[in-house]
């Protein structure tokens, strides 16, 4: 007597799609300009980092 299980493929999956969906709204609101302002220098420094990898954290 267990309880159903998921697979790990399947889990995998539904964070990734629930990760994708958190995306989109983040995105979206971005786009309506309803994110706060701390909230959106944080995405800006983000960015940056991803963009240049190479760059220390403080240089950036």
């Amino acid at each position: 007597m267990s309880a159903p299980t998921v697979s790990r493929e399947q889990a995998i999956r539904n964070a990734r799609a629930a990760l994708d969906r958190a995306r989109a709204r983040r995105d979206a609101d971005r786009a309506a300009g309803r994110l706060a302002p701390e909230v959106e220098l944080i995405l800006r420094r983000l960015e940056r980092q991803q963009q240049a990898p190479g760059l220390d954290r403080a240089a950036a």
